[in-house]
């Protein structure tokens, strides 16, 4: 009889590389914890990357989804559903004046962005995004993301898009003209290798929007819904932007897509400029609302930020007992990379594995970790000393 892995390789099309000695077959979860088919455990550092916010299986979420199903499952937006409405104004209300446009995915919600800052102002349809940024993977959002990698093969890409340096307000406000219609950024690049923007080049991208008479738009795809300690990742600093898109973890482990548009921006879609069939279902929508329950509650955002702190010092604590192999700590709350100083990341990515630890190699030398919300300190610690061992056996 065929493997799962064996049916996998023959009927779903190979799109991601997963490496054979890498390859586990999950059958369960709860909370940081998932189970292979062996029934062996092993920490998630991984986080379904950064869907599983609450973790696997949260009560209050299952809960949500369970009785939701058992009621209302789909109806297409032809229709009024309460969860839907209650989750926008819910968003709205912790976040900016403004609407909401529900999706499926990241991806999606900066596609809608991406229509609606070029509808604001039809004479502007230029979107400046950063180098190294991640932005999805439909033609217009690869198209923004500044890594050339994504865009190879699918030429020729959407016009209108340029690049500049994160972290760099110079190089931002020398290209904008008279056909820029927004700039796009994430507060913490995430795909990008975990670089975190300063509060400075946030506040500074919302003046010069202001001057230009231009949308600013804040890609928390990955860095909000909690992950850096706040709401959102743009609390940070100050600075609200006329757009936000999120996704992953909103939905606690199912697929949901945001846009938050201010009025003035939201106002320039009409009926039939754009729409989801999916968008804000009935069972999404009460699963996104059970972990804004969880995460609104006082103190959880605050232990996130005090979580992230002991892990990071932990990661730095790593560099200085290996100094000739793990560089620089980046990261804000429980969103984080280390920097090893050799293409080793893969390597140590297995090797965590090995040792009951699932941690994400992006690039050669950069491992980066996306706990859920809900680890403890004691998971921090087990994490901390699995990814010691396997920094050793690199080493020897």
């Amino acid at each position: 009889m065929e493997t799962i892995q064996e049916q996998e390789a023959k009927y779903i099309i190979n799109t991601y590389n997963r490496r054979p000695e890498q390859n586990l077959l999950l059958v369960k979860g709860e909370g940081c914890r998932v189970w292979d088919e062996a029934g062996r455990e092993y920490l998630d550092f991984v986080s379904g990357l950064a869907v599983n916010i609450l973790g696997h299986c949260h009560p209050a979420v299952v809960e949500a989804v369970r009785d939701q199903a058992a009621l209302l499952i789909h109806t297409s937006n032809l229709y009024y559903t309460e969860p839907q409405v209650t989750l926008a104004r819910m968003l709205v209300e912790r976040t900016m004046p403004g609407r909401v446009f529900f999706a499926n995915s990241g991806a999606e919600a900066n596609e809608a962005a991406i229509k609606l800052a070029r509808k604001c102002d039809p004479r502007r349809y230029k979107i400046i995004s950063a180098h190294r940024s991640f932005h999805g993977r439909t033609l217009a959002t690869i198209t923004a993301t500044g890594q050339p990698k994504y865009r190879q093969g699918f030429e020729p890409l959407p016009e209108g898009f340029s690049y500049a340096v994160f972290n760099d307000l110079d190089s931002f406000e020398e290209l904008v003209d008279a056909e820029t219609a927004a700039i796009m950024v994430e507060p913490v690049q995430g795909e990008g290798g975990v670089h975190a923007a300063s509060a400075a080049f946030l506040r500074g991208l919302r003046e010069l929007c202001d001057r230009a008479g231009i949308l600013l738009i804040f890609d928390e795809v990955q860095c909000g819904m909690g992950r850096t300690g706040k709401l959102w990742a743009f609390e940070h600093c100050g600075a609200a932007p006329d757009i936000l898109t999120a996704a992953k973890g909103l939905g606690g482990g199912l697929p949901i897509g945001v846009m938050l548009a201010g009025e003035k921006a939201a106002g320039a879609f009409k009926p039939g400029d754009h729409a989801s069939t999916f968008g804000g279902n009935p069972v999404v929508c009460r699963a996104a609302l059970a972990v804004l329950g969880v995460l609104l509650r006082e103190p959880f955002l605050a232990q996130v930020e005090e979580k992230g702190r002991f892990w990071k010092e932990g990661l730095q604590r790593l560099g200085r007992l290996f100094p000739d192999l793990a560089g620089e700590v980046r990261g804000l709350g429980l969103i984080s990379a280390l920097e090893l100083k050799a293409p080793l990341a893969a390597g140590a990515q297995r090797r965590c594995q090995a040792g009951g630890l699932l941690v994400n190699a992006i690039g050669e030398t950069t491992l980066r970790f996306l706990p859920p919300l809900v680890v403890t300190a004691e998971q921090l610690e087990k994490g901390l000393a699995i990814l010691q061992q396997s920094l050793e056996g690199l080493q020897g």
